[in-house]
């Protein structure tokens, strides 16, 4: 073969892969009862047996996988004839306009007095999506209640941890316990919050650089308080329990 019938030949290869490329399709399904990862996975793992289906994004909080598949090798019928097949699982069209409700507790430490309330109300009302908001200052939680569609507990927490709160996952659950230490601001970043979340017996981790605070929701049944102070701090984090606080209007109000 010459180098010219070489050239034409290697562009008909790279033109043909570009066409598939181009006849590529996405759809984005709700998924009924996918409410976690290990529930993802078991939808990944039933897709998987679709040869038309490639890469796939889950989103938990609206329960939606946005699928790519190749619609020369399946269809959209087809997928969720796949996803149905797990059982347990049954897809549906998602609307992005519809109202998904969704609620989650946060636990805030750093939540001491009714000023701190009114703060954290005023700061949740201003995000779009937001529908109701409960304070319960005596456990430091607030419970929130918010359109996923519209916005997201990471984008709640962001919006918290910027006005100096370090909120982590609230549950009802007598074997959840909470805990919170104060770290040097160095130390409140990514990589702390992954060391500690490797802990065994840990749940959520957050931290805050305005407070220099390390907030923890862990299993009452596998750790204690100090013994979880001990496990952070031989992963080179120099944590520290905090003194009692008291709320003072001038610290209140150079927040």
């Amino acid at each position: 073969m010459n180098m010219k019938k070489f050239l034409l030949s290697a562009l008909f290869v790279l033109c043909g892969l570009s066409a598939n490329a181009e006849t590529n399709d996405t759809v984005t399904v709700r998924v009924k009862a996918m409410r976690c990862e290990e529930c993802g996975h078991k939808v990944k793992n039933a897709l998987r047996q679709n040869p038309g289906v490639g890469a796939l994004e889950f989103n938990y909080e609206r329960r939606t996988v946005k699928i790519a598949y190749d619609p020369q090798k399946t269809d959209v019928d087809s997928i969720y004839r796949t996803i149905a097949t797990t059982k347990r699982y049954k897809a549906s069209p998602y609307d992005p306009t519809e109202k998904i409700r969704k609620a989650c507790g946060l636990r805030i430490d750093d939540m001491h007095c009714q000023k701190c309330v009114d703060r954290i109300a005023g700061i949740l009302n201003k995000i779009e999506g937001m529908d109701s908001i409960s304070a319960h200052l005596d456990k430091h939680y607030y419970f929130v209640r918010y359109d996923a569609n519209r916005t997201s507990q990471a984008v709640i927490r962001e919006a918290l941890v910027k006005a100096g709160y370090t909120p982590v996952n609230y549950y009802t659950d007598k074997r959840i316990a909470w805990a919170y230490f104060l770290i040097p601001s160095e130390a409140a970043n990514d990589d702390t919050i992954e060391s500690v979340l490797a802990l065994d017996g840990v749940d959520d981790v957050n931290v805050n650089p305005l407070r220099k605070s390390l907030a923890v929701t862990y299993l009452n049944t596998t750790l204690t308080e100090q013994k979880l102070l001990e496990e952070i701090q031989k992963q080179g984090i120099k944590a520290t329990l905090p003194k009692p606080h008291e709320c003072s209007e001038e610290e209140e109000n150079k927040k």
